[in-house]
C-alpha cells in the first residue's frame, strides 16, 4: 500500500515545485526571445523575419494553454524521476564529478536527446500516429516563441520520457541535468523564434554549419513537413535524407543584407 501511495506523496510534495520550474522556465525563456525579436524587428534586422505571414494573437493563445498542459504532463513525469530514485529504479548520482568529466556527460546528453528527437518526431509524422500525436503542434504554422511547449498531451509524454530513459542509463549529477534542461528551452524557444537568429557566416564555418539555424525548423512548420527534423544539429537529417533541400538556399535569403520582407520568406516544401 505504501508503494501505491509513494506517487501521490510525491505529487503532493513536488507537484507545485516542479510546475512552477517547468512553466517559468518556459515563460522566461519564450518572453526573453519575444523581446528580443519585437526589438529586431524595430530595427533593420527586421528583414531576419522568415516568413511573410505573421502569427495571430489567438496562435499564442492556443500556444500558452498548451504548454500549460504541457507542464502538466511534465509534472507527472518529474514524479515519476523522484519515485524512481526512491526505489533505486533510478539509480542516484553519488559520487564526486570535476567539472570536465561534467561538461564531457552534458555533451552526451545533448547529442543523445537530439537522436532521440530526431527519430520520435519523425515516427509521430507517421500516417497512423500524426493525427493523435502531432497535428496539434502543426496547427503553427508561423511559429514564435511561445510555440516550444505548444504540445498535445501525448506529444508532450514522448518529449519527456527521454529524461527518465536517460536517468535509468546513466547517473547524472543534478547540476548536469538542470543545465540542460535550460539548454532545452532555450534552444528550443530559438528554433521557434521566427526570425533568424544566427549570423550570415553561420552555415559557411565548419564550427557551426552543422548546427541548424532558426531557419530549418522554421521551414518544417511552413508546410515543409518531411524535412528538417532534428533539434540541435543537422547529423540525422543530412545521414537520412530529409533535410530540406533549399535550406541554405532559404537561410541565404533570409539573412541577405539587401532582403525585404515582401514576397522574400523562405520557400517551403509546397513550392517544390
Amino acid at each position: 500500500m505504501n508503494d501505491l501511495l509513494l506517487p501521490l506523496e510525491i505529487l503532493r510534495d513536488h507537484g507545485l515545485h516542479a510546475f512552477a520550474f517547468d512553466f517559468g522556465r518556459y515563460i522566461i525563456a519564450a518572453s526573453l526571445f519575444a523581446g528580443i525579436v519585437w526589438m529586431m524587428r524595430r530595427t533593420q534586422l527586421a528583414s531576419r523575419k522568415i516568413q511573410v505571414r505573421e502569427a495571430t494573437r489567438a496562435d499564442i493563445q492556443r500556444e500558452l494553454v498548451a504548454s500549460f498542459q504541457t507542464c502538466l504532463v511534465y509534472v507527472l513525469i518529474t514524479v515519476l524521476v523522484i519515485w524512481g530514485r526512491k526505489t533505486d529504479v533510478l539509480q542516484p548520482f553519488d559520487r564526486d564529478m570535476g567539472w570536465l568529466p561534467g561538461i564531457g556527460l552534458l555533451i552526451a546528453i545533448v547529442i543523445a536527446h537530439d537522436a532521440y528527437f530526431y527519430w520520435a518526431h519523425r515516427m509521430m509524422h507517421h500516417p497512423r500516429l500524426f493525427k493523435t500525436f502531432h497535428r496539434f503542434h502543426h496547427k503553427t504554422v508561423t511559429p514564435t516563441p511561445f510555440t516550444a511547449y505548444a504540445f498535445a498531451m501525448p506529444e508532450a509524454f514522448v518529449m519527456a520520457i527521454f529524461f527518465p530513459i536517460w536517468q535509468f542509463f546513466v547517473p547524472t549529477p543534478p547540476w548536469v541535468m538542470f543545465t540542460f534542461l535550460n539548454l532545452q528551452i532555450i534552444r528550443n524557444v530559438m528554433a521557434h523564434a521566427g526570425v533568424e537568429l544566427h549570423p550570415r557566416w553561420w552555415l559557411k564555418t565548419p564550427l557551426t554549419a552543422w548546427i541548424s539555424a532558426t531557419t530549418h525548423h522554421d521551414m518544417h512548420h511552413s508546410g515543409s513537413f518531411n524535412h528538417n527534423y532534428g533539434f540541435y544539429f543537422r547529423f540525422w537529417d543530412r545521414m537520412m535524407g530529409t533535410e530540406h533541400p533549399k535550406y541554405i538556399e532559404s537561410f541565404e535569403r533570409v539573412v541577405s543584407p539587401a532582403r525585404t520582407i515582401k514576397g522574400s520568406a523562405a520557400v517551403p516544401s509546397t513550392s517544390l
